[in-house]
């Protein structure tokens, strides 16, 4: 493993404001830094009562400028909202404040229910225009001097384009184009080790990338013991039910017994969706991590985790942060 990074989705506690979210995220990302992450990623999610990084590049661009060296961009914007010139004039600005630090995760999804999206674009297109849209994007950031149409931030800028997924269509996606790929294995892991695969033995050279280069995902919550983490984790498994169920809502206060709160076949779901982690004290978060990393050899590991104690959350990447600088090569 070459990296280890962080995803934060800037999540709403209960009994706090979408104010207090954002300055959290800046806490953490100044937090990562200082504790040796080497990316900060946030997602676009939409019309969710528990995430304020909807407007994702704008706090992109908060995060950057609260913080020095870390690499900061997202994971992701979902590509079917926006025109890809939009994208590129939003990161190409990002890129032309904060040099060699923004990175640009796509990803196909909605990233919403159907009812938010068709706000979103306002005309839905029937067809599938995602691999389309990603060239037209990566090309705006190229050295396009006599191009008709430019993004005026984000010529030149070479901004880095991951493709993003949770299932074998990004994998396939990103080997054809030669880009990186970051699989989405903390609440989708059905098709991690497929995907993997796919992506490696599939790889094309480009012009951005000479080898595959393939980041997992994972969720962690560390804690001083084993019984303090699970308890913790127990405000995203609540949250992540709630949203199964058709109830979205803030991220709840942490339980004592997550059982009595969620029914037995809504929990193994959220469970199973979730099982791509690690929880516990720092010496079970450091043997779950390396059975993880040793299962999927991936080039770079982004963990995330949601606890509804801001003070706790900074702390568990902290644990998380030493254990992983030790298994970074040459770390």
């Amino acid at each position: 493993m070459l990296q280890f990074s962080l995803l934060d989705l800037s999540p709403i506690p209960e009994g706090k404001t979408e104010a207090d979210a954002l300055a959290n995220t800046v806490k953490l990302a100044q937090a990562a830094e200082r504790f040796g992450y080497h990316r900060y990623w946030m997602a676009e999610h939409h019309n969710m009562p528990g995430i304020a990084s909807a407007a994702t590049s704008v706090v992109i661009g908060h995060v950057a400028g609260a913080t020095n060296t870390i690499r900061v961009g997202a994971g992701g914007i979902m590509l079917p909202n926006h025109a890809p010139l939009v994208i590129a004039e939003q990161f190409g600005t990002l890129a032309t404040l904060y040099p060699d630090r923004i990175d640009l995760g796509l990803g196909r999804a909605p990233g919403t229910d159907m009812a938010t999206a068709r706000a979103l674009r306002r005309h839905m297109a029937p067809e599938d225009s995602f691999p389309q849209d990603v060239a037209e994007l990566i090309g705006y950031f190229g050295d396009s001097d006599g191009a008709r149409v430019q993004a005026i931030p984000g010529r030149g800028t070479h901004v880095p384009v991951w493709i993003l997924g949770s299932s074998l269509y990004g994998a396939q996606l990103a080997a054809h184009l030669g880009l990186p790929y970051a699989f989405a294995s903390h609440f989708a892991p059905a098709m991690l080790e497929e995907a993997a695969e796919i992506y490696r033995r599939s790889f094309q050279p480009s012009d951005w990338l000479a080898q595959p280069y393939f980041m997992m995902a994972a969720g962690v919550c560390a804690a001083d013991t084993d019984e303090e983490a699970v308890r913790l984790r127990s405000s995203q498994l609540l949250a992540f039910a709630r949203l199964r169920t058709g109830v979205p809502g803030k991220l709840p206060l942490p339980v004592d017994d997550i059982a009595e709160h969620v029914p037995a076949h809504v929990l193994a779901g959220v469970n199973q969706a979730l099982g791509c982690s690690a929880t516990g004290s720092r010496d079970t978060v450091a043997a779950q991590l390396a059975q993880l990393v040793d299962a999927f050899q991936p080039d770079e590991l982004m963990v995330t985790g949601m606890i509804h104690d801001p003070r706790a959350r900074v702390r568990s990447f902290e644990i998380a942060g030493e254990v992983l600088k030790e298994m970074v090569v040459g770390g």
